[in-house]
Formats: C-alpha cells, sequence, structure tokens
C-alpha cells in the first residue's frame, strides 16, 4: 500500500511562484514515473511535469520554460516549481505516480488528492 502526500498549493498573485511537493511513502521498490498533473473547472486534467526516475523530463506546452520538475529518488518525492503564474494557471494539481511495490511486481498508479493552486490579484 502507498500513501502520497501533497503540499504547497495556495493562493498566488500574477507574476508570482510556487513550489509543490509530493511524497510517496509505503511499500515501494522503485518508482518508475513521477509527475503533476492539474485540472481547472470544466477542463479535462492535463499534464503539467513528469520525470522518470533516470532523469528525462517533460512538461505541458503550457508551462515549458516556467517550469521546473526534480525529484528525489532516496526520498521518493517530486517537487514542482512553477514561476511567472498566471491566472489560467489555477486549478487543482494532482500529483501522480507509477509505483512497483517488489521485485518483478507490475506497475501500480497512484494518484494523491490534488492540492488547489489559486492565481489572482
Amino acid at each position: 500500500q502507498v500513501h502520497i502526500v501533497e503540499s504547497g498549493g495556495g493562493l498566488v498573485q500574477p507574476g508570482g511562484s510556487l513550489r509543490l511537493s509530493c511524497a510517496a511513502s509505503g511499500t515501494i521498490f522503485s518508482i518508475y514515473y513521477m509527475g503533476w498533473y492539474r485540472q481547472a473547472p470544466g477542463k479535462q486534467r492535463e499534464l503539467v511535469a513528469a520525470i522518470t526516475s533516470g532523469g528525462s523530463t517533460n512538461y505541458g506546452d503550457s508551462v515549458k520554460g516556467r517550469s521546473t520538475i526534480s525529484r528525489d529518488n532516496v526520498k521518493n518525492t517530486v517537487s514542482l516549481e512553477m514561476n511567472s503564474l498566471k491566472p489560467e494557471d489555477t486549478a487543482v494539481y494532482y500529483c501522480y505516480t507509477r509505483i512497483i511495490h517488489i521485485l518483478g511486481d507490475a506497475i501500480h498508479d497512484y494518484w494523491g488528492q490534488g492540492t488547489q493552486v489559486t492565481v489572482s490579484s
């Protein structure tokens, strides 16, 4: 069983910055993939940024150039820094992980509960 805990959301002024963090705990052999997705009211959930265990990253088009994702493979954490925030960045941000519990096991997907980010003056 795995527990996903997100932190760092809140109210941010346009042009400001924020840092979101996510920690996975429990029975974990390896975390293949960690990422952040977001969902605004009335819209589909979309990729913000993701990083593999090898360090390869992928960013959504809407945040490229103003976001940085990083992870700590020892602590099983992933962080997202976003700059130059815009009102359209307002959404619930979800941490997503792909975890192998024990060697030889299948990959299991886990989502966090979500953290609200509101960009407004």
